[in-house]
């Protein structure tokens, strides 16, 4: 084999975007904030070396950002849009406090609704074009909705005309309050990005017409919050407007070395599948995701739109369970599994018994299943059957049609009575209520060779029940479409569709629609 030589890709440094200082070759002396990595000494090329493993060694040498962070940027990384904006309004909310006591309850209640419904609004939610004149007609009409529900509930309880105007003055001063500091938080948000203490490392997937364009905008605009890194593609286009930093296949080393957290979807020269197999490995799934609509000139149906210039941009919604979102689900786990615990313990001991009386000893049939991350755990059931030895335990798909399976363990599994000890499963943060079905870890390893997007279904916990179970997808039906479900769930994650699952699963239930 001859040795090859060293492949670079040209580093952002040598895009010519407007009037940004920009520098041609690496070898020039790099200030100590432009470092995105210890590169070291470089080595000679050898015959053993592959291609991609000579681009990486280049990357490493090229990879010279745009522009020097500011010290303030890397210490101001952790801080969040709602970090600001829910203190503020809860301050504002709460003012008319400091006036009069005299209806602190209604101030406290619609302090509580105000930020609620602004949050399920979006209101907290990060934005790269900031203005408070783009906010006010969705932060106006909130603030009369809480207002009037909190009036109504005041009125039933005080049935004082004088009472009621009083909270209503209260409510007033609130909400012009809210207002005035949302334009405040919003002046300060741009003049911090200006200046370079907020911003975030980001990379354009994408080296079109449109990943030019917005690379030069974020250039051009500090205002947006984002600080360009380069471009990657799945490969370099024949006459690229772009130069790439990289393909997708350099993606996840490129996050590291520059340290990204803002992924900016553009036009990619690739399929979907393929996009989507690249974003959610696990250090691409921890970045906030942006992209450009592919009709990205027309008009968003979005009531409350976002842009970069005159691109229209939108936020991709969390790929996983993480943070505020993982924190919700996991208390209502909890609540729910140690409720349900509580309030059927009768039915419990009922189900212990039967199983007794059927088989006799061993109530309990406990089993490896694969959770959260691949990890393997013991799943507790009420005992149906017994399996003739192990192998045969973690290897037979169904046994629905099975003859062992006796009058009472068919009742129970028509029922799902068998799977109610999971509950404790559930408090053990080994499951959730609602989630992928556990599965064996042989059709683990084998539905993940044959189904690419089996193994994602792993982001989460494994649940009691789930979406593709209640929407028919049980015993043999097609396990891409369960994985399918699956996944969808993960990436629309609410806690009201947790809550609709639940109810169509005691409907199931009701009407026996069990293995």
């Amino acid at each position: 084999m001859s040795s090859q030589p060293a492949v670079s890709y040209p580093g952002p440094a040598e895009l010519e975007f407007g009037d940004a200082p920009t520098r041609t070759t690496a070898s020039h002396d790099v200030d100590a904030d432009e470092e995105v990595g210890d590169t070291g000494p470089s080595t000679p090329s050898t015959p053993e070396r592959t291609a991609s493993q000579s681009a990486r060694a280049g990357l490493e040498a090229t990879a010279v950002l745009p522009y020097a962070s500011s010290r303030a940027s890397k210490s101001t990384r952790g801080l969040r849009a709602w970090m600001l904006t829910a203190p503020i309004d809860v301050v504002a909310l709460l003012t008319p406090l400091l006036l009069s006591q005299n209806y602190w309850r209604g101030t406290l209640a619609n302090a509580v609704l105000t930020v609620a419904i602004f949050a399920s609004g979006g209101l907290y939610r990060a934005r790269r074009h900031v203005g408070i004149l783009d906010e006010l007609p969705s932060i106006g009409g909130r603030l009369m909705a809480s207002a009037a529900v909190v009036a109504i509930i005041a009125a039933e309880r005080h049935d004082s005309v004088q009472y009621v105007g009083g909270f209503m003055r209260g409510v007033a001063l609130s909400a012009g309050l809210v207002i005035v500091g949302r334009a405040i938080s919003r002046s300060l948000t741009i003049a911090a990005r200006k200046r370079r203490w907020v911003e975030h490392n980001t990379i354009i997937i994408g080296s079109g017409p449109i990943g030019l364009e917005l690379a030069r905008l974020l250039r051009r605009y500090p205002q947006y919050g984002l600080r360009f890194v380069g471009c990657v593609d799945a490969a370099p286009r024949q006459n690229g407007a772009t130069p790439l930093i990289g393909t997708l296949d350099d993606l996840e080393h490129l996050l590291r070395l520059a340290e990204c957290e803002v992924l900016v979807i553009a036009d990619p020269d690739c399929s979907e599948s393929t996009l989507m197999d690249v974003l959610l490995r696990p250090i691409s799934s921890r970045c906030d995701l942006w992209a450009v609509p592919r009709l990205w000139g027309s008009r968003s149906l979005g009531s409350y739109p976002d842009h970069i210039g005159a691109i229209p941009i939108v936020k991709i919604g969390d790929t996983k369970l993480s943070g505020p979102r993982w924190a919700i689900k996991r208390a209502s786990d909890v609540v729910f599994a140690a409720t349900a615990l509580v309030a059927l313990s009768p039915l419990l001991l009922l189900c212990a018994l039967a199983t007794f009386l059927d088989g006799g000893r061993g109530i309990f049939f406990h089993q490896e299943r694969i959770g959260r991350y691949g990890k393997p755990f013991k799943v507790i059931k009420f005992r149906s059957m017994r399996p003739v030895n192990e192998h045969e335990s973690q290897t037979n798909w169904s046994i629905a049609h099975d003859r062992r399976v006796g009058p009472i363990g068919r009742f129970m599994r028509r029922t799902s009575l068998d799977e109610l000890p999971q509950l404790w499963n559930i408090l053990r943060g080994e499951m959730s209520v609602v989630g992928p079905r556990p599965e064996r870890p042989y059709f683990v390893e084998k539905f993940s060779v044959e189904y690419p997007n089996y193994a994602m279904r792993h982001r989460v916990p494994v649940g009691l029940t789930g979406l593709a179970q209640v929407s028919g997808l049980r015993g043999d039906t097609p396990i891409s479409d369960r994985a399918r479900f699956d996944n969808y769930y993960i990436e629309n994650w609410s806690l009201w569709l947790d809550i609709k699952v639940l109810l169509r699963t005691v409907a199931e239930v009701l009407r026996g629609g069990g293995r």
